[in-house]
């Protein structure tokens, strides 16, 4: 993960390892991501709040998720304008915008122009960096 400051809740890199999954470990905490079609909500139809896996911070509802096709849960809009940041990502050898919790740092995914309406926007987000609170 990059030295990005940001979020209102810091911990140890010890205590993120202590309380997360090695999985969400690994994409929150080292901006990793899953393998397509393996992670968690990919192909969730239900009605609910995801939330975040290392804070528990509310980011995205079951009435903006869409199915894009791409593997990873897919949404058009967060659950409010201030529930993420957006970094510029070069990783890779390509141009992205990365997403993050604005609560607590951990990264989310990467956000496309690609989406439907009404934003146009793709939210691709690894299923393991977040909890599924259902309706």
């Amino acid at each position: 993960m990059s030295d990005v400051k940001g979020g209102k809740v810091e911990k140890s890199e010890a205590e993120w390892r202590e309380q997360l999954t090695p999985e969400q470990y690994y994409i929150l905490r080292q901006a990793g991501t899953e393998r397509p079609f393996t992670g968690p909500y990919w192909d969730s139809k239900e009605k609910g709040l995801y939330r975040c896996a290392a804070c528990d911070e509310p980011l995205f509802i079951s009435d903006t998720k869409f199915d894009s096709g791409c593997g990873w849960p897919s949404y058009f809009a967060p659950v409010k304008d201030d529930a993420v940041i957006e970094l510029r990502d070069t990783s890779h050898g390509m141009v992205r915008t990365e997403i993050r919790c604005a609560n607590c740092n951990g990264h989310l995914g990467h956000v496309f122009p690609d989406g439907p309406p009404p934003t146009g926007l793709r939210y691709c987000i690894n299923g393991h960096s977040m909890v599924f609170e259902q309706a």
